[in-house]
């Protein structure tokens, strides 16, 4: 067993073996190289799929290469949220303070791309020298008639579920700020998809053949507009729980929305988060268009999906997401193609995630919180598995031990949620896992 595990024992669960007290939500173990990422990073992954916004980095030019373009949100109008912007802190403004730098950054850009909204990412060096962040963006948001948000990302010993509480707040300073125009009593915000190779909208696309009007996508292909009147919505669908939950509580709060934790991965899970949306709203011509939707989409593609299932069955795998909520699709996923989960873990998970987790899994499976490479590395090859579903920190591991690779992150280029994902998912498991390149490997 690794030597770090001595001061993570609580955060490792065997199941069948030890009590379940799984430890969740603490800070990561010094010297463990958690696979967790900073706040800043939680921030703008959660806010930078908004097209029309512009997305400053108030920090050293190092945080700019966190941007969304190295991921695959897509956007069927303005570009903007691909661009990077940073204001580029240098040693002098460290000892002066760079409120002049970030007020005439702010200035010229929104002068120069007119954008309908503009977020500024506190990063940690702005926590160290304390530039009045808020006060700068109250300014320009005067000046320009433009709303700017300050996003107070600063690290220190936050992580990346600290950057989505930050990303929430700011975006609840935007909710509201409109006229309801034109909803309808049965309309949705989808909350905690990204777009990613388009999925945002395939789910638009499911909702509008049920006859529910989507109000705004929060915040894949976001707009800033959209995001102003989601308050006129009747129910939000919280997709990535993990980003969103804090924003749909706010809003259930504020203007008495309720919300509906969902997920798209998986024929089974898209299914049910569909109908459920449904029957929320006691339409039962919505209802009949959903049921009608479901087996149209379900005979199209399970079928295909089934004939992988001799070839994979008996297979292990690894699965290491940020939300829980994927791993438990995951899951589903691939017991439907005869897989097993041999280790599972999460990033952000809370106590019900792992008891869920714990339900779900086989006797003997490994569930992790908060992990690192020694470990993940460690498990994987003691369970024997035969593919690592997790994200992109994770690929270059599992190829250095000889196991196949399904990225499952953000990063990706294909749709691998609703149903025709779940058949592309499928697919890309089978093709890692049977590639003949592994019998030219040693397992290390």
């Amino acid at each position: 067993m690794p030597e770090i595990l001595i001061q993570r024992k609580k955060q490792v669960f065997r199941k069948g073996k030890d009590d379940f007290s799984i430890k969740c939500g603490k800070d990561s173990t010094a010297g463990s190289v958690s696979q967790r990422s900073c706040v800043f990073c939680g921030s703008r992954v959660v806010l930078y799929p908004i097209v029309d916004a512009l997305h400053l980095v108030h920090g050293p030019i190092g945080c700019a290469a966190y941007t969304w373009d190295l991921r695959g949100s897509l956007s069927s109008g303005r570009q903007l949220h691909r661009m990077s912007f940073s204001t580029d802190l240098q040693e002098k403004d460290v000892v002066f303070g760079g409120e002049k730098k970030l007020y005439q950054s702010l200035v010229e850009l929104i002068d120069k791309y007119k954008p309908k909204s503009a977020f500024v990412y506190a990063t940690c060096i702005v926590g160290i020298i304390g530039d009045d962040v808020d006060a700068v963006c109250k300014r320009v948001s005067k000046e320009k008639g433009v709303p700017v948000l300050p996003v107070h990302s600063e690290g220190f010993k936050g992580t990346k579920k600290d950057g989505y509480k930050a990303a929430c707040e700011a975006l609840f300073k935007l909710v509201g700020t409109s006229e309801i125009k034109d909803t309808g009593k049965f309309s949705i915000n989808i909350l905690g998809d990204f777009n990613i190779a388009g999925e945002t909208w395939m789910i638009r696309d499911y909702y509008s053949r049920m006859g529910v009007e989507v109000v705004s996508t929060i915040t894949g292909d976001g707009r800033t507009d959209d995001i102003c009147r989601a308050h006129g919505a009747s129910l939000n669908i919280v997709q990535c729980s993990g980003s969103m939950m804090y924003l749909a509580k706010m809003m259930k709060e504020e203007y008495g929305i309720p919300f509906m934790r969902v997920s798209y991965f998986g024929i089974e899970d898209t299914s049910d988060a569909l109908l459920k949306v449904a029957e929320f709203f006691k339409n039962t011509e919505i209802v009949a268009r959903t049921k009608q939707l479901i087996k149209e989409e379900t005979e199209i593609y399970l079928s295909e999906i089934y004939k992988y299932k001799n070839e994979l069955e008996g297979k292990k795998a690894t699965i290491y997401v940020g939300g829980a909520f994927k791993a438990f699709s995951l899951i589903k996923a691939l017991d439907m193609i005869g897989m097993s989960v041999a280790v599972v873990g999460s990033q952000t998970g809370n106590q019900d995630d792992y008891a869920r987790l714990k339900e779900m899994c086989d006797e003997g499976t490994i569930i992790l919180d908060d992990s690192n490479p020694v470990e993940l590395a460690h498990f994987s090859l003691e369970k024997n598995v035969d593919i690592f579903i997790g994200g992109v920190k994770e690929r270059p591991m599992a190829y250095k031990l000889g196991i196949g690779f399904c990225d499952h992150n953000h990063h990706r280029k294909e749709v691998l949620t609703g149903y025709r994902g779940t058949l592309n998912f499928v697919r890309e498991v089978y093709s890692s896992v049977m590639s003949p390149v592994w019998r030219f490997t040693n397992r290390k």
